[in-house]
């Protein structure tokens, strides 16, 4: 009797179509448990990128407003103390005592992990607070106050990104 007569060694020699579709349906299952976790690790990266960049941020700019109030730099034309933009954080400010010195808050400007566009350059990414603005109601202005997050998104822990 040849193999290919004899009805055990056929059914021996693959899966059949119901055992094809348990698997794949096993392989569905915990793939859609797997990618909710996933996601949650990426929005946590994100958020911690977030936390890194804004306070990187706002120690430049609160080490920039104890420059001019110590006389290090000079006030220029902005009388609160605080940078005129965010390029001065990044860009160099000419100390008073050596003008040819430039002192700097930050290597680069941080881009805002959660801003949509990847073409867009880091600054544009940040929503800027000046000094005369609210803080329920952050507007621009002649100075840099704050920063924040133009995202609508909500955090992991309930709290729009926008006022982290």
């Amino acid at each position: 009797m040849s193999a290919a007569c004899h009805p055990r060694l056929r059914r021996d020699a693959g899966f059949s179509i119901v055992e094809l579709v348990v698997s794949v349906a096993i392989l569905g299952v915990l793939a859609s448990v797997a990618m909710p976790v996933i996601e949650t690790s990426i929005t946590r990266e994100k958020e911690y990128q977030l936390r890194i960049a804004l306070r990187d941020i706002r120690n430049a700019i609160d080490a920039y407003k104890q420059a001019t109030a110590s006389g290090v730099i000079s006030l220029g034309q902005v009388p609160s103390g605080y940078p005129p933009s965010l390029t001065e954080l990044s860009g160099g400010v000419p100390t008073v005592a050596t003008p040819v010195q430039q002192l700097y808050f930050l290597r680069s400007i941080p881009r805002d992990p959660f801003y949509p566009d990847q073409t867009t350059p880091a600054l544009a990414t940040w929503g800027l607070r000046s000094y005369e603005s609210p803080p329920d109601s952050p507007a621009p202005g002649t100075d840099v106050f704050d920063v924040y997050s133009t995202s609508t998104q909500v955090g992991l822990n309930g709290v729009p990104y926008s006022q982290w």
